[in-house]
């Protein structure tokens, strides 16, 4: 399957797409006003010690102040119960240097850590441990224990009051190609220390690297073909970057010059729309339904226009199998991440739900984000999480509609002209008027000359006073006014 990495440079905006199959599978984005903050080093100022929580919030220059849990702070020594209280370790106004772990979602603001981790090409630097580790992503036995030990060498030898994580890529990597990373690592921390010796509470002591390079650096890997690029400068750029930490990479990347734009390729652009809806047509006929809320994701399988061509268990098992590839895609794509419920179409074949279970897990492989997947419960669902540093597509590209204020849904045009007689009662009990003014959306007015004109005309008559309407095309489906005249 061919892979390759589409890079568009907007004026305040940066997309990267990854390309499997002729496919969009994941989408990356950052503004130059937000978003994309996740391994920024700040020095933050503890603004509030919550023993109760065992959480403090911390003051980092954000619109939000962030959140920092104890169990994501130094390793210290602890107490009978195996977690350090947090108010022996932090006290309100105490300055402390902090990494956000995951970028303000909805209403959430950041996640912090104090146990800060350094990424390169092929390594981890972590300054305030002395563990030494190789990733899970790598499987091959003996290829992890050459690799440990390399780091344990490594580490005596030049960073013996640091930790090391050999990362995914550091797969196949020599001994020299891994000790140029830890010298890179540690002058970058020192950098970082004076940095931060310096800078005031609430400021900026380290960003990650710019999307365009950060994707080569945690996506690029030897399946990728070609990496392609929209812009000249940012393509020069790109390349001096990959020569110095990807040198593998570096004839990979070209700049993109065709006469379409960069995203129109494959449809990209349009797999971004779609990614904004609800529901998600399947080939056979069926859909998914996605309903994102703050706590969770659900996905609804539905068969749709499908019937089968045997029976219905055919029907069913065809419809979830396809949904699994699906589901795994839009994941990835939309970036949903936190607790997902799977809502399969039932089966009553246990043979049948393991298929399709197996179907999912091979789906998800391909993840770049960890996942856990647990088997069908008794009601015929599937629980599991992705993990989430950063927003959703969705909460990076729309916001809540100000209509029906991100509920979904609103107030029909009958239930609205029901709301304004009441009204009218409560204000004509209120007040000596003469009359009254009732200032409504068109079609809500529509409905009042026309469907309701009977019940207006006899609420005139029980109050006694005529009852004015005025069309107001500034006023959405749920807003009115009754004004005593």
């Amino acid at each position: 399957m061919s892979t390759e990495i589409l890079v568009n440079i907007g004026q305040q905006e940066t997309r990267v797409a990854l390309v499997e199959g002729g496919a969009a599978q994941e989408i990356h984005m950052q503004r130059a006003s937000r978003h994309g903050l996740t391994g920024n080093i700040y020095k933050g100022a503890i603004q509030r010690v919550l023993p109760g929580m065992q959480a403090a919030f911390v003051e980092i220059g954000l619109e939000r102040t962030a959140f920092l849990h104890v169990a994501d702070m130094v390793p210290l020594p602890v107490n009978g119960d195996g977690m350090p209280s947090i108010s022996q370790l932090l006290q309100d106004g105490q300055q402390v240097l902090v990494q956000i772990l995951k970028d303000p979602i909805g209403s959430k603001g950041a996640r912090l850590t104090t146990l800060l981790s350094i990424p390169s090409r092929y390594l981890v630097l972590l300054p305030h441990e002395k563990h030494v580790g190789v990733s899970a992503r790598i499987e091959d036995d003996g290829e992890r224990d050459r690799l440990r030990d390399v780091l344990d060498a490594l580490q005596q030898r030049m960073a013996p009051e640091f930790g090391l994580i050999a990362r995914t890529a550091a797969e196949g990597a020599d001994a020299e190609a891994l000790e140029a990373d830890v010298a890179f690592l540690l002058r970058l921390w020192k950098a970082i220390s004076d940095q931060a010796a310096g800078s005031k509470p609430g400021s900026l002591v380290h960003g990650d690297l710019p999307l365009s390079m950060r994707i080569l650096r945690d996506l690029l890997g030897t399946d990728v073909e070609r990496v392609r690029i929209d812009d000249p400068e940012e393509c020069r750029r790109v390349k001096q970057f990959a020569q110095l930490f990807v040198p593998h990479a570096a004839p990979l990347i070209e700049l993109y010059e065709g006469a379409a734009p960069i995203f129109d390729l494959y449809g990209v652009e349009d797999d971004i729309n779609r990614a904004l809806n609800r529901r998600v047509e399947l080939k056979s006929g069926g859909h998914l339904v996605i309903d994102q809320t703050e706590a969770m994701t659900t996905i609804d399988v539905n068969t749709g226009a499908y019937i089968g061509h045997r029976n219905l268990e055919e029907t069913v098992l065809k419809t979830n199998l396809e949904a699994a590839q699906a589901i795994a895609r839009q994941l990835r794509l939309r970036n949903l991440g936190g607790i997902i419920i799977l809502d399969f179409i039932d089966m009553r074949s246990e043979d049948h739900r393991a298929q399709v279970l197996r179907a999912l897990e091979r789906a998800l492989a391909a993840d770049h984000a960890r996942t856990q997947v647990h088997a069908f419960s008794p009601l015929g669902l599937i629980e599991m999480t992705r993990k989430r540093t950063r927003e959703s597509l969705g909460h990076i590209l729309c916001e809540p509609c100000p209509t029906c204020n991100g509920g979904g849904t609103i107030k029909t045009v009958e239930t609205v002209c029901h709301e304004i007689a009441r009204e009218v009662q409560r204000a004509a009990r209120q007040f000596e008027a003469k009359g009254f003014l009732v200032l409504a959306a068109p079609n809500v007015i529509r409905s009042l000359v026309e469907e309701e004109s009977l019940g207006l005309a006899n609420l005139e008559t029980a109050l006694e006073r005529p009852i004015r309407l005025q069309a107001e095309s500034a006023y959405g489906q749920e807003s009115f006014d009754v004004v005593p005249l």
